[in-house]
């Protein structure tokens, strides 16, 4: 009442609704103090005395109420009438129109012959068939309502945005009294109303004129709700009178609320456009119901003369629609006129069916939804990367723990993940484990909307993770290929660390133009480096495990107990770094930065990179005394942290120069002053020779008045260390250049240019007295591929590299390489080229090459023999692996290595099971037993000798120092190296170890041995390339031979190695470091094995023969003082400087190419060092020739003597090193020293390096 007592005194006339043409008999008593004039009416309408706006309470709802319903009927029957009458009119011209046509066709035929009437008739058709002007109206008005121009946009989204505004008006309005008079002229909401509905009624016009139904379009819900909420506006305004009436019908336009949000290209998936259209259905009929019970409520039954309303706000009849819809019904509210109960029986049957269908539905579409949805917000000043892929528990958890390493710098890089899958709970908990650092968002890289989520564009770098246990290997490189596709479409510039599965799927990467692998683009091919470790292994056994602990994350694990795995995890913790050189190193050989690194800075410095004057830049693996340090040079370093790197750039020599302890090597405060040109070349000319400063006559006075032109004549990185002096006495006669254009590059693992700039060749092996003979053989014959890096030979048939199981036995081979592989036609390949490529490098010699005998399937080996055909030395005995008899006829007691692998591993789904095929493979050849007759020596005594054994001639007699393997006898003791899947199957290889089954892989024995390799030791490969891009070149180049951008590319198109014919430029490729091992047995470094401390080793061999330590390969039980009997050998990176050698140790070193061990023994001569070296079992695996033995101290040499004597006592066997020079050459170097067979398998079991020392020549037999 009071809000009618206030709705009435907005009325400043003083009339309510009066009017002079209505009278009234029945008469009421007029208040003194008011103005209101009593009206009288001709009609009897209801009466209420509760009307707050007229004394004589009479209510208007009714005209209201008629004004929609003349509109809506009126419409209907006009239109119900045009239908009618077009209807009877076509039926009744029907008639006239058969006849109109029919006299048409006689028109037709009989003026067939009259053109230019035909002609004229059509002039006179033509204005028939244009379209009229209803029709242009009529397509105006259907593009102006539609949403498919912009205006039609505009417009839909401006009538539902002012429907909105209209409800939400009537929200206001509900609060006041059902029927007030509000004066339109000072009311401002009953003005908005109106401007609003203005626009309605022009917008209902547009749609009329555009529907083409316009009966259909006359009973639509949006025409209802115009018909109900328009005409009443207008008659309010008229009579001066608002009725709230049927207003809230406008909630029904929510119904369009999807299809506007669809219009503005909000909602895009199909459970969002449903889910709001649930929602805005949901809500429009429940707002739309309370509407209608807070009308009638709030007015009352009109046959009840109004008596039995009850006053109700609008948010209240709201609350009573939900509890009655949900079956609660608190009876706290409830309807009391007959109207509204009749309508709340009808609604609870529809609502609470909507309710039991729709609340559901909404629910479990939010429920689904992504989790992971939002978008990811970069921070200023911090990185972050894009993880996607296979992103699995296993996957993450290997990836974060070796990319948020401890032993990293400070790693400011934010890890986004995206994936389509949400992750589980323990892949969740991982992320919130480390939430500082990882976020994931749930998606698809292929979708670019997803991209845009993670900030793809602003991104560091994406990572592209792969699933190494696929069945189908090249599905899934398929699948990584196009998240490529889709990123570089994205975004061409970001750069992609992939991971892929075969090798042959990396040329398709070539294909995509954005792929840029110069600025960053990498792709790690799992099988090319897996293979690439094995074959590693092949050439110093326990190599894969070394390179594989450098280039993964692993904390120090202290052990107090003197065994084996203290050591080894000692040499664990060192990983691979990269720093810049301080300038105290510019104008430095490399290996006197090496010494100067290793004694003082305790880092071993094992490459450089280093940028030519074209500002390419290539990596230089342990170049030798030619290449000078430049400044900004960066180093790879092998260290524990990356602390400890940091030495290396802060060392300056002016204040670090008398510092033992090289924690204290800091940053200085000193100024370093760049040492002028002439200093810098001095300094490095008296490093090289080996003199003072003041001593070294490296440099004449006229060279000091002319260090510009000197600069420019010669570059500090182009001076050789022995032509430092040669250099300056050509400056000095004015030749400008004596460096040859034939130059040999020092590395073939470049990341900017395949092609090494200039400065960085060695001397030309042509210009080399004797190698007249090598080119001109080479010259004639294709030797090598098209590249140089490779051996190659014309391709053969595969029928002609196969073997039966009698020919291998005649063969009797020997010092070869057996590949066991288990596989069938449908197995997936593994890649064999990959394999056999870095046995087939070109820095080996020809006679160096070690046979391979596969042996295996012959259907598998045929899909993969295409790859195979151009490699020398490659054979295949057909048959399975677990026959003795197959491994037996290939002499597997004989071979330096055997290879298991299996191309079937990933079809089976229980993980334990598989590897069971090379685990059976394995445990079958360990427990295989040997006759001794069956060895060398019982072929030798049968006229059988292997090629290089021979020992009546002395020309191709074994070098002095040379230790022989002896004859196997047990398979334990056969060099084997088996590939595993599953790293928990590692214990099962091993029976004698005590490895528990949780152990992780790096840990076990046979992974520390050598014996055991796994796939998942590369996942540390994505973190490192990250890092530092030059990372995976450098591996690849340790591990693949020689692989380079221009081999793959050409591999990419023939799928093959072409050969080519050697040129300078191809021969100057073989000019590279490879790895070996070298054995301290007996040889230079014998000295060295008796107690002698490792950093005297490193400094020796890098002094005398450019060969760089890294390493040693230990006999298991060496550290006991009475050894045992086993022959299982472990990996020690890094030793430090005081670490005690023992005679039995082999040492992993980068040893240089040698080009005169090709050579004849004619050809050479060296004043001395002179000796010869021959292949072992056909594979010319030599250790360095004995120097200098005189040496060595006598004590030591007597304690060997007497250790040797007794296990010669012991055994009842002897050998003995033959010379091949005459007496004179080398008169205290003939000697006759025994050994056992079982000190020969500990010295030497896997061979010692060959073609060490480059003065030193060699025979060359070939096989």
């Amino acid at each position: 009442l009071m809000a009618g007592v206030g709705g009435a005194g907005r009325n400043g006339n003083g009339s309510y609704g009066s009017s002079p043409r209505m009278t009234n008999n029945i008469n009421f008593n007029k208040n003194t103090d008011s103005s209101v004039s009593i009206s009288k009416m001709d009609l009897i309408i209801p009466f209420s005395p509760e009307v707050p706006c007229d004394n004589n309470g009479q209510r208007m709802w009714w005209a209201f109420l008629a004004s929609s319903m003349v509109t809506f009927f009126g419409g209907l029957f006009i239109i119900l009438l045009w239908r009618t009458l077009k209807y009877l009119w076509t039926v009744c011209c029907h008639c006239n129109i058969k006849n109109k046509e029919a006299q048409k066709v006689n028109n037709h035929m009989n003026s067939q012959a009259d053109g230019p009437t035909k002609n004229q008739n059509d002039k006179e058709e033509a204005p028939v068939s244009e379209v009229g002007w209803m029709t242009s109206v009529k397509d105006w008005a259907g593009v102006m309502i539609s949403a498919q121009t912009l205006t039609g946009r505009v417009l839909v989204v401006l009538v539902f945005a002012l429907s909105i505004g209209a409800l939400g008006i009537y929200f206001i309005d509900s609060s006041d009294p059902i029927e007030s008079c509000p004066n339109f002229y000072k009311d401002f909401t009953l003005q908005i109303d109106m401007a609003f509905n203005v626009f309605f009624l022009l917008y209902f016009g547009l749609r009329f004129i555009a529907a083409n139904d316009k009966l259909w379009f006359w009973l639509e819900v949006n025409s209802v709700v115009d018909f109900f909420t328009v005409p009443p506006v207008f008659v309010s305004v008229y009579l001066n009178r608002s009725w709230l009436g049927l207003r809230f019908l406008r909630a029904l336009r929510l119904i369009q609320f999807s299809e506007i949000l669809q219009f503005l290209n909000i909602l895009k998936t199909s459970n969002s456009i449903k889910l709001v259209n649930l929602c805005s259905i949901f809500i429009s009929t429940w707002l739309t119901a309370a509407g209608f019970i807070h009308l009638v409520e709030n007015s009352g039954d009109p046959w009840e003369n109004f008596q039995n309303s009850q006053q109700l706000s609008y948010w209240e009849c709201v609350y009573l629609l939900m509890v009655t819809m949900s079956t609660v019904g608190y009876g706290d509210v409830y309807a009391r006129t007959t109207l509204g109960r009749l309508f709340m029986v009808f609604f609870i049957l529809g609502g609470l069916a909507m309710f039991a269908s729709y609340v559901p539905e909404i629910i479990e579409l939010i429920g689904n939804r992504k989790k992971y949805g939002g978008s990811y917000s970069a921070v200023n000043g911090r990185k972050h990367i894009v993880v996607c892929g296979h992103i699995t528990l296993e996957s993450v958890s290997n990836f974060l723990k070796d990319f948020l390493h401890k032993d990293r710098d400070d790693v400011n890089v934010e890890i986004v993940f995206l994936h389509n899958i949400s992750p589980n709970l323990e892949l969740e908990a991982l992320f919130k484990r480390h939430f500082t650092q990882v976020e994931f968002y749930q998606g698809s890289v292929l979708n670019p909307h997803d991209l845009a989520r993670v900030k793809i564009e602003s991104a560091d770098a994406c990572l592209i993770l792969a699933n190494k246990y696929c069945a189908d290997p090249d599905a899934e490189d398929a699948s990584n290929i196009m998240r490529v596709i889709s990123i570089k479409n994205y975004h061409p510039k970001i750069r992609i660390i992939t991971q892929m599965l075969q090798y042959h799927n990396k040329a398709h990467l070539l294909n995509i133009p954005s792929w840029n692998w110069k600025e960053g683009d990498d792709a790690i091919c799992l099988a090319e480096l897996k293979a690439g470790f094995i074959a590693q292994s092949c050439l110093a056994q326990g190599l894969s495990t070394m390179l594989a602990n450098l280039f993964s994350m692993r904390s120090y694990i202290k052990i107090e107990e003197d065994t084996w795995q203290k050591y080894y995890l000692e040499g664990v913790a060192n990983e691979m770094y990269t720093e810049y050189l301080s300038s105290a190193f510019v104008g430095l050989s490399f290996p006197t930065v090496c010494e100067l690194c290793y004694v003082k800075l305790k880092l071993l410095l094992i490459a450089i990179e280093y940028k030519s004057e074209q500002r390419e830049s290539s990596i230089l693996i342990n170049p030798g005394n030619h290449v000078k340090m430049q400044e900004g040079t960066l180093g790879f370093f092998i260290a524990s942290d990356a602390k400890e790197v940091k030495r290396a750039f802060f060392y300056c020599k002016a204040c670090h120069d008398d510092i033992t302890d090289p924690k204290r090597i800091k940053k200085c405060g000193c100024k370093r002053t760049k040492m002028s040109v002439y200093k810098r070349m001095k300094l490095a000319c008296c490093f090289d020779c080996g003199r003072s400063e003041h001593d070294c006559s490296c440099m004449s006075g006229s060279v000091h008045s002319n260090m510009d032109s000197l600069q420019r004549a010669f570059p500090l990185s182009s001076v050789s260390v022995h032509d430092c002096s040669t250099s300056l006495r050509a400056f000095e006669d004015e030749h400008p250049s004596t460096l040859s254009p034939k130059k040999k590059q020092r590395n073939g693992g470049m990341r900017n240019s395949p092609n090494c700039s200039p400065k960085m060749m060695r001397h030309d092996p042509l210009l080399i007295p004797g190698n007249e003979q090598i080119e001109n053989m080479d010259a004639s014959v294709k030797r090598y591929d098209s590249t140089g890096m490779f051996h190659w030979c014309p391709s053969k048939d595969i029928e002609k590299a196969i073997l039966t199981r009698s020919e291998a036995s005649m063969t009797v081979l020997s010092g070869h390489v057996v590949v066991c592989i288990f596989g069938d036609v449908t197995s997936a390949l593994v890649g064999l080229r990959n394999l056999v490529m870095p046995l087939r490098a070109s820095n080996f010699h020809y006679h160096e090459l070690k046979p391979i005998v596969f042996v295996g399937s012959l259907d598998y080996l045929r899909r993969e023999w295409e790859t195979l055909h151009n490699f020398p030395k490659v054979s295949i005995l057909p048959g399975t692996p677990l026959s003795r008899a197959d491994l037996r006829a290939v002499n597997i007691n004989l071979c330096d290595m055997c290879v298991i692998l299996s191309a079937n591993q990933n079809n089976i789904d229980d993980a334990s099971l598989q590897d069971k095929e090379c685990i059976l493979a394995t445990l079958n050849i360990k427990s295989m037993q040997f006759d001794d007759s069956i060895g060398v020596l019982q072929a030798n005594s049968q006229g059988f000798t292997p090629p290089g054994m021979d020992r009546s001639s002395p020309d191709n007699s074994p070098v002095h120092g040379l230790v022989r393997q002896a004859s196997i006898t047990t398979g334990s003791n056969i060099p084997i190296i088996t590939e595993l899947v599953n790293d928990s199957n590692v214990q099962f290889l091993d029976q004698d170890d005590d490895d528990d089954p949780d152990t992780e892989l790096y840990l076990t024995q046979p992974f520390a041995c050598g014996t055991a390799f796994a796939i998942s030791v590369l996942d540390s490969l994505m973190s490192a390339t990250y890092f530092n891009d030059n990372i995976l070149t450098l591996i690849r180049t340790l591990v693949t031979g020689g692989a380079t951008p221009e081999l793959e590319g050409l591999l990419a198109e023939e799928n093959a190695l072409r050969g080519g014919y050697s040129t300078p430029q191809t021969l100057a490729n073989r000019d590279r470091c490879r790895v070996a091992q070298l054995a301290l047995y007996d040889g230079p470094f014998a000295d060295l094995g008796d107690g002698g401390c490792y950093g005297d080793l490193f400094c020796k061999a890098l002094k005398t023969y450019n060969m760089l330590c890294f390493g040693i390969y230990r006999l298991r039980d060496a550290h006991l003082s009475t050894p045992g009997q086993c022959t299982k050998r472990y990996v020690i990176t890094n030793p430090p400087y005081e670490f005690e050698l023992v005679p039995t140790d082999l040492i992993f070193c980068l040893m240089q190419f040698d080009h005169n061990a090709g050579q004849s023994r004619v050809s050479l001569s060296h004043s001395s060092h002179s000796s010869h070296s021959s292949s072992k079992k056909c594979s010319s695996v030599h250790s360095i020739p004995a120097t200098n033995r005189q040496n060595r101290s006598s004590k030591a040499r007597e304690a060997r003597d007497k250790q040797n004597a007794t296990r010669m006592n012991r055994m009842g066997q002897e050998k003995r090193w033959f010379t091949d020079e005459a007496e004179n050459t080398y008169p205290s170097n003939i000697q006759m020293k025994p050994m056992s067979t079982h000190m020969a398998n500990q010295v030497n079991q896997y061979k010692s390096t060959s073609n060490l020392i480059p003065p030193i020549r060699e025979v060359e037999d070939e096989c």
